[in-house]
Parts: C-alpha cells; structure tokens; sequence
C-alpha cells in the first residue's frame, strides 16, 4: 500500500467513524491506531500509547484550559451574565435593532471571561432570547445573532482554542492573546453593524422603536463591575508580567469565583455544577488531544506531510496564495468537525509548512498572524451546516424555531466575518499592532 493510498486509508476511516455518529475523538484515535499498526506494527504501536499519554499531559502548560473553563463556568452558574446583558441593553436599546446588539455587546464581554463559544451562546441565549421574544423581534434574527454572538467567545481572550494553538506551535499565549483583541472588537462591531444594515432591509425582524429604551443606572453599570475587575486583574497582571498566563488562569478563577459569591447566586449545587462541567469539558478536550496525537503520529510515518511541505516550497505559488488555500481548506473542514478536533488534527501538518514560506514578516509574527487567521476561520464552522454547533445550541434552546429559519438568520453574520478574515488577510498589522507593545 502507498503512501497516498495509506493516508486516504486513514482520513476515510476517520470520516466513516463520524459519519456513524462516534465522537471525534474516538474516530481519530481508531483511525490513527490502524494506520500506526499498518506501518509499524503493535509492539511500537503499544509502547507509542504507553508513554504517550503522560508525556501529552505532563505538560505544564495545558493546565490553562480547565483553569479558563472553569473560570466560565463561575461566570455562568454566578449570575453574572445576566447583569451583563442588562448593562448591554441599557447601552444598545435605543437603536433598531438595540437588543439584539446588545446580545452581541453581552457576548463578547461574557467571552472575556469565558473562552468558550459555545457556552457563551447557551449563556446569553438563555437570558436575552427572551427580552427579545417579548420586545417583538423576529426569531430569525434573535437566534441568528445569539449563534453569531457566541462566536466571541473564541475570539476575545481568553480563548481557548487560541491556547491550544499556543501550545502546539509552542508561540507565546501573551502574544496570542493580545493579537486576537483587535479583530475581536472588529467581529463584534462587525456584527453590530450587520443587524443595523439587517432591520433596515429585512422588515418585521425587529421593532420599528422601543418603547421605553431603558436607561443607564448606577444598577446596571455595578453589574458590569464584576467583568472589568476579572479582565483588568487576569490579563494586566499577564501583560504586567507580575504572572504568567497559566497563573493568570488561576487567578481568573479565583476573582471570577469571589465575583460570583459575591452576588449570592452561587449555591452548593451550582458550584458542583461548575467543577463537573469543567471536568467533563476538560477531558473531552484531553481526549480530543490523544486521538489527534495518534492519528499525526500515523500521518507523520506514511511521510505524506513532508512531502506536502516539500511540494508547496517547490510549486512556485506565492505564500499568500498557499496560505489562502489552507484557510479555504479550514473552512471546508469547519462544516463537519469542531474547532479544537481541526486544530488537533492540521497543525502538526500545516504550521511548519507555512512557517517555511516567506511572507517578508519575522518568523513569530507569521505564527501569530497565521494563528489569528486560523481562530477566525474554524469559527465559520460553528455557523455553518452540517455541524454549525453553535446553531444547535441556540435552535435547542429557542423552542418551536425551525433550524432552517436560525441557518438564514447568520447568514449576515458569516458575511460580516467575510470582510473580517479579508481585512486580517490583506492587513497583518491588524493583529500585530499590539503584539509590539509586549516583550
């Protein structure tokens, strides 16, 4: 068997598992084993899965994603987000269109403390989706925006699909973090934008006006106080360089817990929840990392991926025409697997291919740049069929809503982050700008 033959062997077992509804994970550990055990046999195989697994998550730094999940969670089962969209709303209410801009606003400053999309989505969806409902707005738009909002939550720090880029390129978290700000408020203004430009052309999706636009109290300015004082402490104390990033986790959690009591909404059961939903996220997201281990493992043995480097360096294409293909290829990817399974599986074959072109940039500034590209793009999967999780999560919780109507209802959005991945593409300096302030 060739070495092509091999690797379509291996992805095609992988698609089939998915197809019969295995979880990722499994699918890429099973598929990634019998290419192993083809090439090299069991007594390696065995010995690979032996020490693999204490070498993965002996790693020191990996210990920054329970941190921020659970950091969330506080955040979640605290109450807080609901006196964040109260605040959004005092904010954004006087427009056409205000609450479900303040669905977004509410989203991206829950993603700053958050790093999950999808928990962001499920969070905001449960409190604004029904202010929204109750102020006339259209169900299109209402789950449309809250799916596209939930995307902020990978997007403004703390993300944690940035942190696994930054573990597995080995790039600096600081940086990564701080390159991803910018575009984030780009998305999230971007998006502002396209319900503006939406009520407008689209009738009937939004109230004409409001009829009490709410106004700004010290209430709900208070209500903000919380986020502000999780955000400034985490990542001024990051960029301060008083801890780093993994310490910074730590202290998130802790603020974000003391945050959460102090609003009395915290109980014993509550907190429960929290440290269950961050171990259940945490090992999905470590077996995601096994399967994924494995099945590169067995890619790299079949050579196909050097060969592939190899190819690009010799084809004579530009560097942005190589890298343009690649983000088209993240976005075909996005369709049928999560963000975190994408990363896991490409990285280890596409980094060091694009970190061998030359795009005239240091080399730290491509990895950042390129990480910033790839962050933006695997969240068009989190919209789009057949996967589009965010969509699910939105649809499953907006009851009697048609998934097609949710689908139609981000198409804006997706447009929106058209001219954003453009804008970064064409643009690097958007996403390194405030790297140069940090050293």
């Amino acid at each position: 068997m060739s070495a092509i033959q091999l690797t379509l062997l291996i992805f095609g077992l992988m698609l089939a598992l998915m197809a019969l509804r295995a979880p990722i994970a499994i699918s890429m550990f099973v598929a990634g084993g019998v290419g192993y055990l083809l090439q090299a046999g069991w007594a390696p195989l065995a010995s690979f899965l032996n020490g693999h697994a204490f070498a993965r998550f002996a790693n020191y730094d990996l210990s920054v994603i329970p941190l921020f999940i659970l950091m969330g969670n506080f955040a979640t089962q605290g109450g807080i987000s609901k006196a964040l969209f109260q605040f959004a709303a005092t904010l954004m209410g006087r427009f056409r269109g205000g609450l479900s801009m303040a669905s977004v606003l509410a989203s991206a400053l829950f993603g700053a403390i958050c790093g999950s999309s999808v928990a962001t989505a499920a969070t905001v969806t449960s409190v604004a989706l029904p202010e929204m409902r109750r102020h006339g707005y259209g169900d299109r738009l209402s789950t449309g925006a809250l799916a596209a909002g939930g995307t902020l939550g990978i997007l403004i720090p703390p993300s944690v699909p940035l942190v696994v880029y930054a573990i597995l390129t080995e790039q600096n978290i600081a940086k990564l973090f701080a390159a991803a700000m910018i575009p984030g408020l780009i998305a999230m203004l971007g998006y502002i934008v396209a319900i503006a430009i939406y009520v407008r052309l689209v009738p009937g999706q939004a109230p004409e006006e409001e009829d009490e636009p709410p106004k700004v109290t010290l209430q709900s300015l208070l209500g903000v106080l919380p986020i502000a004082v999780v955000f400034t402490v985490v990542f001024g104390g990051i960029y301060g360089g008083i801890f780093s990033p993994t310490e910074g986790a730590a202290v998130g959690a802790a603020t974000t817990f003391g945050a959460a009591l102090l609003k009395r909404e915290l109980t014993l059961a509550k907190l429960r929840i929290c440290f269950y939903a961050t171990a259940e996220s945490s090992a999905m997201i470590f077996m995601i990392f096994i399967g994924a281990d494995l099945m590169n493992s067995a890619l790299a043995l079949t050579q196909v991926p050097a060969q592939l480097s190899q190819a690009v360096q010799q084809s004579g294409l530009s560097p942005y025409s190589v890298i343009a293909a690649v983000l088209f290829l993240y976005i075909l990817l996005g369709f049928i697997m999560d963000e975190l399974s994408v990363l896991l599986l490409t990285l280890p074959i596409f980094f060091p291919m694009i970190m061998a072109l030359d795009f005239g940039m240091p080399a730290e500034s491509v990895a950042i740049w390129f990480g910033i590209l790839v962050l933006m793009t695997v969240g068009f999967g989190l919209l789009s069929p057949p996967v589009g999780l965010n969509v699910y999560v939105v649809n499953g919780m907006a009851r009697n809503v048609p998934i097609a109507e949710t689908f139609r209802g981000v198409v804006p959005f997706l447009i929106s982050d058209l001219f954003r991945l453009a804008l970064v593409f064409f643009v690097p300096a958007v996403a390194l700008w405030l790297v140069t302030f940090i050293r």
